[in-house]
């Protein structure tokens, strides 16, 4: 693959980390980004021709800065992949209008401040690509206790449709893709709002490596496409929701999960109101 200049945010572990070491012995050059300093700059040292910058992806002047560095350092970028993100363990009616708003910041917001930052760059150069990661939780609602972050997901599927369809006929080079994930064996769930319950994913979706996630926005990039599930598991399931949502969704019901946590949150409720 010919070397590309590639910036990567939440790159300080995960996804983000296990994609950057693979560019970097495939030869693109990076610049990586992340809030901690100390992982960011041990994953930009395995990475080959990697620039590491701190950056809090949810205020725009970081962002902003990001770009200037890339360009500087680098004199173009070719493709910006945003990463960053963090989950949420409360389901819809414990959600305080704090936690939808840092899921809104994390997991949306910040992508839209990439858009903006590196759009204008492609299409000034008239190519370039974008990539947006985010969850098959998006699509499909497997898990009520991911509540805000799922939305926030769902929301960045649309943002991310809706720039594709504003340049698909005007600039054909400047490619937005969405990558959804399953479950992926990260921090993440150790790293989520408010903890995360001990509940097994559905029989038929297998936990996969960040290597493996890493290895698919990888191929992405040297073939670009609108959207990528990145097992095929995720695609026919998500396929098969659509078109029986409700039939989906009783089948997939477990009462027996859910319904000691609901009693626990209408007694809660109850005692908030008082």
């Amino acid at each position: 693959m010919e070397s590309k200049v590639v910036v990567i945010t939440g790159a300080s572990s995960g996804i983000g980390a296990a994609l950057a070491k693979q560019l970097g012995t495939e030869g693109h050059k990076l610049v990586l980004a992340a809030r901690r300093e100390a992982p960011l700059k041990a994953v930009a040292a395995e990475s080959g021709d990697a620039k590491a910058i701190v950056t809090d992806v949810t205020v725009r002047a970081d962002v902003e800065a990001l770009r200037v560095f890339a360009m500087k350092e680098f004199g173009q970028i070719d493709v910006w992949i945003n990463n960053a993100g963090r989950g949420i363990g409360k389901r819809v009616l414990e959600l305080s209008d704090d936690d939808l708003d840092q899921m809104m910041a994390i997991n949306v917001k910040s992508a839209l401040y990439g858009m903006q930052a590196v759009v204008p760059h492609f299409l000034q150069r008239g190519e370039g690509h974008l990539i947006n990661v985010s969850s098959f939780l998006g699509r499909v609602p497997l898990a009520s206790f991911r509540s805000a972050y799922s939305a926030s997901k769902a929301a960045l599927n649309v943002l991310t449709a809706n720039l594709r369809m504003d340049l698909a006929a005007s600039h054909p080079n400047v490619h937005v893709s969405i990558v959804m994930p399953g479950p992926v064996a990260t921090d993440f769930a150790g790293s989520s709002l408010h903890g995360t319950p001990m509940v097994p994913p559905p029989r038929m979706m297998s936990v996969q490596m960040a290597d493996d996630v890493a290895d698919i926005i990888a191929g992405l990039i040297e073939q670009p496409r609108a959207e990528v599930f990145t097992s095929p598991t995720l695609k026919s399931m998500a396929k098969k929701y659509y078109e029986d949502v409700s039939g989906f969704e009783s089948g997939m019901a477990a009462p027996s999960l859910m319904a000691p946590n609901l009693a626990g949150l209408a007694e809660r409720m109850k005692n908030r109101q008082q």
